[in-house]
């Protein structure tokens, strides 16, 4: 059982405090239904991280943690068994994570075209270990509920802030669909890197627009293709090695979705074509990545033909009128 109690008492002194009684109950009930056998383990390796006094933290490009250690090898050895370590990068008391993924260059593509995080309570769906998190919480936000299904994701955030002892920031094993649904009360959602693993897109935006409140914003990264308004790939079998896709559509496709969902102010801000340099195998994340998903002969194509991964991101605003539109046949 992982102690949540300090971010529900967060919780319960902010806009959020209606979310409180019904998390509560869905976290006791998946406590009483678990059926993990890598958790326990997990929360060993947790529970023996060794203690220690932290100086100074710094949550730049590399998420970092400051302080005396007098025996690295104690605690190399713990963040060691919790690999792979996907989201990153991170550095504790001298200890470089150097992760799958250079999280910072998606920062950076993003936070570029944020509105003011200062004060703000934030979802980040799909958050992984917590990494854009702590940016969040470095850009002003007030309150960060990450959620992610991946019971190593949650450990690794709780590794990391073992250190920080920040309340206010929590990777809560859930998915969206299992979130109390139409909270209406973040000011910010971010989804990345989730709505292509979703059978029903639509369902998934739908979701995230009853997350917000009266207008608030979305921000949407998922992978596209190229292509005109209207089209997207469904891709028989696998891509880029994943069996686990679905829809990706192209970017002017996703703002047309996103439109029928109910928001408005769209926005595409960002394209860009995935790179080793974003996206490599490390020490840390050993095995395949990036360079073994796409084609040896064409960087352009995946291992399977089709087009090579393109991320988007578009923002976009809930109306303060949460009616969706209505459509009238002529």
């Amino acid at each position: 059982m992982i102690n949540y109690q300090p971010f529900l008492d967060h919780l319960s002194h902010t806009r959020l405090n209606h979310w409180v009684v019904p998390l509560s109950a869905q976290l006791d009930d998946l406590w009483a239904n678990l059926n993990d056998g890598n958790l326990p383990r997990f929360m060993s390796i947790i529970n023996d991280l060794p203690s220690l006094a932290v100086t100074d933290t710094e949550f730049s490009d590399t998420v970092s943690i400051r302080g005396d250690i007098q025996a690295p090898e104690t605690l190399l050895t713990a963040l060691q068994q919790l690999k792979p370590w996907r989201k990153g990068p991170f550095s504790l008391f001298g200890i470089d994570i150097d992760s799958e993924w250079r999280c910072n260059l998606k920062w950076d593509r993003v936070a570029a075209h944020l509105p003011d995080l200062t004060g703000q309570h934030v979802l980040d769906v799909g958050s992984g270990n917590g990494y854009y998190g702590w940016r969040m919480k470095a850009a002003g936000a007030a309150t960060v509920a990450g959620i992610d299904p991946s019971w190593l994701s949650v450990v690794q955030h709780l590794a990391v802030n073992r250190y920080i002892n920040d309340a206010s920031h929590a990777v809560l094993p859930l998915t969206m669909e299992s979130l109390t649904p139409d909270l209406n009360a973040f000011d910010t959602v971010f989804s990345m890197g989730v709505l292509y693993h979703r059978r029903s897109p639509l369902d998934h935006l739908f979701e995230l627009r009853g997350a917000l409140r009266p207008g608030g914003t979305l921000v949407l990264e998922t992978i596209v293709i190229d292509g005109h308004e209207g089209e997207s790939l469904v891709p028989i079998g696998r891509y880029a090695r994943m069996n686990n896709v679905w829809f990706l559509p192209t970017a002017k496709t996703l703002a047309q979705w996103l439109e029928k969902m109910g928001f408005e102010n769209i926005r595409i801000v960002d394209e860009s074509r995935t790179t080793a340099e974003e996206q490599r195998g490390t020490d840390w994340k050993p095995g395949q990545s990036l360079s073994e998903y796409l084609h040896p002969d064409d960087p352009t194509r995946t291992v399977e033909g089709h087009p090579a991964p393109i991320r988007a991101i578009l923002l976009a605003d809930k109306p303060v009128n949460q009616r969706l539109k209505r459509y009238r046949l002529d």
